[in-house]
């Protein structure tokens, strides 16, 4: 996977439109994931990671061991988002519906996603899909996120966006994100993202097309998080869809 160029810009709208957005579909249509390197300031991570123990902006709180998803936890983003995500969530996935489109056409998939996610979220709450999914989770020592796939409701958009808020290393050791892809008849093949401070991956959220000797092809993606050795470590997911 190639580690793209970190943008520059003064705003969330300006950074994520720095970017080299034709490079980073080419990773996510090759490999179903791209680094978008330094999204965020060291500053702006502490400032979000020391929302984590205010509830008020949260809606709901999952503790992992109790449903068998691994160990740590995680809250729930409740409406309206914290200026950050909300800015991040809408300047973003301009950029992914594009991709998006194309992959539900080579997979014969019905849904067509608006460029505006204003419109898309338009979409989710006319079928009953209005409570935000963009989270954050804590992990400790010893905790680790079980493979799994990030699905709420029937709309689903097909990419999504984690970023990492603590540094690795200094702030934890282990910990590292990890993609699987399963492909039919075959071993699945496994991803271990290279992430630091401030870094987002976008990333395939259940299914991705993979070009065949015969046409394109479905595979499964999971995604999750190796066993943290030491420390405590942040993250920010970010799901363009709404739950039910």
């Amino acid at each position: 996977m190639a580690l793209l160029q970190a943008p520059v810009g003064s705003t969330v709208e300006d950074r994520v439109a720095a970017y080299d957005w034709p490079a980073i579909m080419k990773e996510l249509d090759g490999f179903g994931c791209a680094i978008l390197p330094k999204l965020l300031s060291a500053e702006q991570c502490r400032a979000m990671a020391a929302l984590y123990p205010d509830e008020s902006h949260f809606r709901s709180r999952v503790i992992m061991g109790r449903h068998g998803f691994g160990k740590g936890e995680y809250r729930y983003f409740r409406y309206p988002l914290p200026d950050l995500v909300g800015d991040l969530r809408t300047a973003i996935y301009p950029h992914l519906a594009d991709l998006a489109n194309r992959w539900n056409e080579r997979m014969a998939a019905g849904q067509r996603y608006p460029a505006d996610h204003a419109a898309y979220l338009a979409q989710c709450r006319e079928a009953g899909q209005t409570r935000p999914t963009p989270l954050m989770l804590q992990y400790g020592p010893g905790d680790y996120n079980c493979l799994h796939q990030d699905l709420y409701g029937d709309l689903v958009f097909p990419i999504q966006i984690a970023i990492l808020l603590s540094e690795p290393g200094e702030d934890f050791t282990g910990g590292e994100f990890i993609l699987t892809e399963q492909r039919p008849r075959m071993q699945s093949r496994a991803e271990v993202v290279p992430l630091r401070q401030g870094d987002a991956v976008a990333f395939a959220v259940h299914n991705r097309p993979v070009q065949g000797t015969r046409g394109s092809y479905r595979v499964n993606m999971r995604h999750g998080v190796s066993r943290l050795r030491s420390g405590q470590r942040h993250t920010v997911g970010i799901s363009f869809h709404d739950a039910p």
